[in-house]
């Protein structure tokens, strides 16, 4: 079967497809019905070829011509010197170009001596096209059973196949390409299904190699970030321990493209038979050098990006005389780039965030380590402080104006180491390198220790406490920390209930847990005091509240050790109407 030069002679690496069937059977329907002993079905390709994909009625013609790819270019110059049969078009062997080089296939055939006898050389090709027009594929045929050219009624009859072919051809190509859609777009939903949960980007590429490879039919793959100031060239990542060694210049030239893709929403494939009009001639080979030191036939360069920003580049690689890149493929790469772009930036939020914390971390750390720190230098010239006053107080005749003052400082040094009891007591809850023993907690006796010291004051203020106890249950923790959130609470609901008010205090076993509930009908605390409540150095919007003395610090305490337990504590309060403090607590086997 003669035809124009092919720039690719013999089987391609990569042949065939979902149409390859179809197209086969179309072919050899012609070969049995129209009275030709060879033909050949050829599909339009992305990269400018006609590519030979279906041969039926000699198996010489088919082996050498099945994937053989010829310039479209190259076949319609042929065609500009063919005689118009309607669909058809025929070159007689006395008009073709015998000298342009190799030829497809040559029949190996005496022709007839008479006028319209068939030559070996003579070519007749139908142009397939779709209903806009389209170069789609073509239709060749060869070995005329009466070995001569075909006639007005033959033509006719010609003509009637080469349309159905060109249905058929063109009907195949579109479920082809449907079918090649569905599987990219399935890539595309594995890639973010797998990729948009996950906090490094190397997890991201792990989990997304094998999508994309197989997906795209690909030979590899890495992709390339770009820093997130947009100052510089990010960084450069492959899989299973491939190393991927770009030259700087070639880094800085896929950042400036990258960008430019980006802008037009669309991907390009990089191959030494492509145009690269973006690129100057010392670039593209630059590149082309880069492909082959790799052994890399082409590549489909994608951005990556989310909104406006480029945030990257995805390079998937075929072998050297791979299959071409489609354009349904570059389309589908293009809707990756944007879901990795979407994952990137989930990553970068993450890791920003995972700073943020270790910097809060750090910040918890020195406060608490300063708190430790000032609270120990205060300690002891406390200590002192009061010592020497217990010794002034106890000389005999001073003056009234003296001894007024010196309760006064004692006093008021007695509420300082309070504060830095509460301060040591906080720095010691809130580290971490100091857990606690965890061992089974009577909560019943420290309720009953707590209420005693606190009889007293409850009397001087007429408050009536009652105590309710369901099965005396024990709490898993340390006793002395437990002992500190009964008794913060119980001093609060004394503190802010007024004279004549209750306070209840009750215990019982609920499921695994052991709850301690302190109820008053004191203050109560406005919503927006709630939110604040347990922070440290937190007093009250509320004058009243803020009239009673304390340090800021007891229910900042409280929380800490609660949640050291792993218990949690729970708060209902009204304005006017008191508080209920609700602590959970792990309780003891």
């Amino acid at each position: 079967m003669s035809g124009p030069p092919t720039d690719v002679p013999g089987r391609p690496a990569v042949v065939g497809g979902p149409s390859d069937h179809a197209l086969q059977l179309i072919a050899e329907g012609v070969t049995d019905i129209a009275g030709f002993g060879v033909a050949a079905l050829s599909v339009a390709r992305d990269d400018g070829q006609m590519q030979v994909m279906a041969v039926a009625g000699s198996d010489e013609a088919r082996l050498q011509l099945e994937g053989v790819r010829t310039p479209i270019a190259s076949l319609l110059g042929e065609l500009d010197k063919a005689d118009n049969w309607g669909l058809w078009k025929f070159v007689p062997h006395e008009r073709m170009d015998t000298d342009a080089g190799e030829w497809g296939w040559v029949p190996d055939i005496e022709p007839l001596d008479a006028e319209d006898a068939w030559h070996p050389m003579d070519l007749l090709v139908a142009p397939l096209r779709d209903h806009e027009g389209n170069l789609r594929g073509s239709l060749s045929i060869d070995m005329p059973v009466d070995g001569r050219r075909p006639g007005p009624m033959q033509r006719r009859v010609l003509e009637k196949y080469a349309a159905q072919a060109a249905r058929a051809v063109v009907t195949t190509l579109e479920r082809e390409e449907l079918a090649e859609q569905v599987r990219l777009a399935d890539t595309a939903r594995r890639i973010v299904r797998q990729a948009s949960g996950q906090r490094s980007l190397d997890r991201i590429l792990e989990l997304s190699h094998t999508a994309l490879t197989e997906g795209f039919r690909a030979l590899g793959m890495w992709i390339q970030t770009f820093d997130e100031d947009g100052l510089g060239t990010g960084s450069v990542y492959s899989t299973h321990g491939a190393e991927v060694v770009l030259p700087p210049s070639l880094i800085q030239l896929a950042e400036v493209n990258a960008r430019a893709l980006w802008r037009d929403q669309s991907a390009t494939v990089i191959a030494a038979d492509r145009t690269l009009d973006y690129l100057t001639p010392e670039q593209r080979q630059e590149t082309l050098d880069f492909l082959a030191v790799i052994e890399v036939g082409s590549l489909l360069f994608v951005p990556i990006g989310a909104g406006h920003e480029c945030l990257g580049n995805l390079v998937l690689t075929r072998p050297i005389r791979g299959r071409e890149w489609s354009d349904t493929e570059a389309a589908a790469a293009l809707d990756v780039g944007r879901d990795l772009g979407g994952a990137i930036l989930n990553v970068r939020a993450y890791e920003r965030e995972h700073r943020l914390v270790k910097q809060l971390q750090a910040l918890d750390t020195y406060k608490s380590q300063l708190i430790a720190t000032v609270s120990h230098e205060l300690k002891n010239p406390l200590t002192s402080i009061l010592g020497h006053l217990e010794i002034l107080e106890s000389v005999e005749g001073l003056p009234v104006p003296v001894q007024r003052s010196l309760t006064a400082m004692e006093r008021g040094a007695r509420r300082l180491g309070r504060v830095v009891d509460d301060l040591l007591l906080l720095s010691k809850v809130g580290d971490p390198d100091n857990p606690i023993i965890p061992r089974p907690v009577n909560l019943r006796s420290i309720v009953d220790d707590v209420v005693e010291l606190t009889a007293v004051e409850a009397e001087r203020r007429h408050l009536t406490v009652s105590v309710s106890v369901v099965d005396h249950p024990l709490a898993l923790g340390d006793a002395d920390e437990l002992d500190r959130v009964v008794s913060n609470l119980v001093s609060n609901a004394l503190k802010y209930t007024p004279e004549g008010g209750k306070v209840r205090v009750s215990l019982a076993r609920v499921g695994d847990e052991v709850e301690l509930v302190c109820a008053d009908e004191g203050l109560g605390i406005c919503p927006e005091d709630q939110e604040q409540l347990f922070t440290e150095f937190f007093r009250s919007s509320n004058p009243l509240a803020v009239a009673q003395p304390g340090t800021g610090l007891g229910l900042a305490i409280v929380r800490r050790i609660v949640d050291r337990h792993g218990g949690r504590i729970e708060l209902e309060s009204e304005l006017g109407l008191g508080s209920t403090f609700r602590v959970l607590l792990p309780a003891a086997t």
